[in-house]
């Protein structure tokens, strides 16, 4: 695989962006033909995902061990796909655990009743903020920000500092420097007019958009066409010779960018604006109808787990829930660390979504 898309692949990890619709089964063991998947007797779990659910194979194998489950993993495409394939087939649902709702669409899922309650073991060790429903019908699994990313090497050379905050976008420095994805069809750019809506209020957000669109922001359909063509700073945008050296991306993307530098560079070549963040938190739920109920708890329990959290960082690009699990050195390093990212209730988002999207169309693309 190519460095281009080994980070595209890695970043991409960390979204929710829209994909095409697929399914495939995973899994590191036989089923031991006992029985079917989902009869009373099967010791088979299943797992229904986005398409960017990934774990690595000994951490997977020793939860098998010691459960005695075999876990397969079935990819649904990207988030709001999957969920819409659970909501279509609720109380028969296609596996046991759903993995992937984030803030931006929990409140459709909870309306729906898709999930049944459990309060899973190892809960007291998650970051209370986290936890957003109190009935536990779905248990955090992690978090990631989205953020406006800079070249590093490009306000070196033009000596101007990068901005760091969302007022700081709408300067006349930094017009027509900032490359940001469509809301209506990817979720980095969703999340970057969230982060607008936290600021700014539903008063305000619109008028922010309309100095951003003034200063020259470009909208792209969607994460890959940004970073690895528009903007200057990836590995991508070099090849492509991108010369928007903004972009809405993660927070995690300059650990990313060392991770699969070839060579790999001492320090990132990319930083992180981290004023202008927007926090997602993803979950899973125990599927209502699940015919494996207990080995969908035992693998709730997997995900919160110590091991599962630790593993996580590197294998999606994502951060731990859990209190006490520790980053890999690549993210402590050269990622950012965002304090105050902005956060807007999912319910909030449930109400208001379809309509700030159009209105965010009408002031941006038209």
């Amino acid at each position: 695989m190519s460095t281009t898309k080994k980070i595209a692949g890695a970043a991409l990890a960390a979204a929710l962006g829209v994909s095409t619709l697929a399914a495939c089964g995973g899994g590191t063991k036989k089923d031991d033909g006992a029985a079917a998947s989902g009869s009373p007797k099967s010791k088979t779990v299943t797992l229904v995902s986005h398409d960017s659910f990934n774990v690595s194979e000994p951490v997977l194998k020793e939860f098998e061990q010691q459960s005695g489950y075999t876990v397969k993993v079935l990819k649904s495409g990207d988030a709001g796909a999957a969920l819409n394939q659970e909501i279509l087939t609720k109380g028969s649902p296609r596996g046991d655990v759903f993995f992937g709702v984030d803030n931006t669409l929990l409140s459709r899922a909870l309306d729906n009743g898709i999930f049944t309650p459990y309060e899973a073991k190892g809960l007291d060790g998650v970051k209370p903020e986290y936890v957003l429903d109190k009935q536990h019908r779905v248990t955090p699994v992690d978090s990631g920000d989205i953020c406006v990313n800079y070249d590093k090497a490009y306000f070196a050379d033009k000596k101007i500092a990068p901005p760091q905050t969302l007022d700081d976008l709408v300067k006349p420095e930094y017009k027509n420097l900032l490359v940001t994805e469509n809301a209506a069809t990817s979720s980095p750019g969703l999340g970057f007019l969230l982060a607008s809506v936290g600021k700014y209020g539903e008063d305000g957000w619109k008028d922010y958009w309309s100095k951003l669109k003034a200063n020259g922001v470009e909208v792209v359909d969607g994460w890959e066409q940004a970073y690895n063509e528009r903007f200057s700073g990836s590995a991508g945008g070099k090849k492509a010779k991108g010369d928007r050296p903004l972009v809405v991306s993660y927070a995690s993307s300059p650990p990313v960018e060392v991770l699969y530098g070839e060579p790999q560079p001492a320090e990132a070549p990319t930083g992180v604006a981290t004023g202008t963040c927007f926090r997602q938190v993803e979950f899973a739920g125990l599927l209502k109808g699940a015919k494996n109920e207990e080995g969908g708890k035992a693998l709730i329990d997997f995900l919160i787990g110590k091991k599962f959290q630790e593993d996580m960082p590197l294998q999606m690009f994502v951060n731990p829930v859990v209190k006490d699990a520790k980053l890999p050195e690549v993210f402590t390093k050269h990622g950012a660390v965002v304090e105050k990212p902005e956060n807007v209730a999912p319910e909030t988002i449930a109400k208001n979504r379809d309509q700030w999207v159009k209105a965010w169309s009408s002031i941006v693309v038209k």
